[in-house]
């Protein structure tokens, strides 16, 4: 195999891979990209065993062939060649070694056969349909706050996708928890996606993800099957299996009675609940909100180190209320808001809370309360 290659677009191609590779395995294979290269194109293709990405770029090929090196080792050296460099892949078989040459700068890396990577199998997909880049960006972005890290909950360690019956008919959703903090998010279900099977993505295919989803103009090629997902664009496949459980019910936990209605400068309310919460313990950052004619008072006690408190002028005409949150849940939920205002609906001090930007019911999000 002998290849050249632009810099930036190996780097770009090399970065994806790597980030897949696991840093930490015991079988060697996995650490390395697979380097395919045929016609006018060289295709970098590394996994995981659990998610399999695969980046295509432009290249001259003046001899076709496959090889297989380190990963994060590739990416280190492209990442300090110097931008605009032409870079040139040679492997020869014999010598089991991969020599990368840029200017004046020469690397011999060692491969491993192309036999033994292992390709991920095929699924056969049940839905098949294409939603613009922004629109999963958004389902994804606003929700994957809510995914638990508990690994022994692992039905929740990623997002549930699926078709659900939205304010305007069938939507596309996305829902995250962690049972303390809850995200649904719900977009236009896209032609084709009716008969979509409801999957959880995982949280590192989901985090894989985001990289494909910056260019606005793109169109995503989305396919589901029961037990895997693949997100395309003409350079770049990402397939990943989902996780293998049932969602819980949701809906159980999304309040439908709370009246009491509290409207806030999204931005002014967390950058107040992180001035309050800088005196509080680490462990429970609890935020006390106290509630009563258009005025809102957020405050801190940590007998350890002090107190804090801050008023905010808001739109509250209900009967007096106080309430405590985790500091931290309050902010991820105020930091989703794109609108000005954030809406927060509340029964009482010990039932959950429902927040949602403006009038839009597209996207909302539950928290629980603490006791202060």
């Amino acid at each position: 195999m002998k290849i050249s290659i632009e810099r930036a677009a190996l780097l770009k191609a090399v970065a994806q891979a790597q980030s897949v590779v696991e840093r930490r395995n015991t079988i060697p294979i996995l650490a390395n990209v697979l380097i395919e290269a045929e016609g006018d194109t060289a295709s970098f293709r590394a996994t995981d065993l659990d998610i399999e990405v695969v980046d295509k770029g432009p290249a001259v090929v003046e001899r076709p062939g496959a090889t297989t090196v380190q990963a994060v080792m590739l990416h280190e050296i492209v990442r300090k060649l110097p931008d605009g460099a032409l870079v040139q892949l040679t492997d020869d078989g014999a010598s089991g070694r991969l020599t990368v040459q840029a200017g004046r700068s020469t690397f011999h890396l060692a491969t491993l056969p192309r036999e033994d990577f292992p390709v991920m199998a095929t699924s056969e997909y049940t839905s098949n349909f294409s939603a613009p880049a922004p629109v999963l960006r958004r389902l994804f972005d606003k929700s994957k706050f809510a995914i638990s890290t508990e690994e022994t909950r692992y039905y929740l360690n990623g997002v549930y996708m699926h078709v659900a019956q939205g304010e305007d008919g069938q939507a596309l959703r996305c829902v995250a928890t962690d049972g303390h903090r809850l995200a649904r998010i719900d977009a236009a279900l896209p032609e084709g996606a009716a008969d979509m099977p409801g999957v959880i993505v995982p949280r590192k295919t989901v985090g894989e993800l985001r990289k494909l989803l910056d260019d606005d103009d793109m169109q995503i090629a989305v396919s589901v099957s029961e037990t895997k997902i693949r997100f395309a664009t003409p350079q770049i496949t990402l397939t990943s299996k989902v996780i293998d459980g049932t969602f819980p019910d949701y809906s159980r936990v999304i309040p439908t009675g709370n009246a009491r209605r509290l409207e806030v400068d999204a931005a002014e309310f967390a950058k107040a609940v992180d001035r309050v919460a800088t005196v509080s313990s680490e462990r429970s950052r609890a935020v006390k909100l106290s509630l009563d004619e258009d005025r809102l008072v957020l405050s801190v006690n940590a007998p350890d180190s002090g107190a804090a408190e801050e008023e905010l002028a808001v739109a509250y005409g209900d009967e007096a209320l106080e309430i405590g949150f985790n500091a931290k849940y309050l902010l991820e939920i105020a930091s989703q808001v794109d609108r000005e205002n954030a809406v927060f609906l509340f029964n009482s001090s010990g039932d959950p809370t429902l927040m949602r930007e403006g009038n839009d019911t597209s996207a909302i999000y539950v928290v629980m309360p603490m006791r202060v």
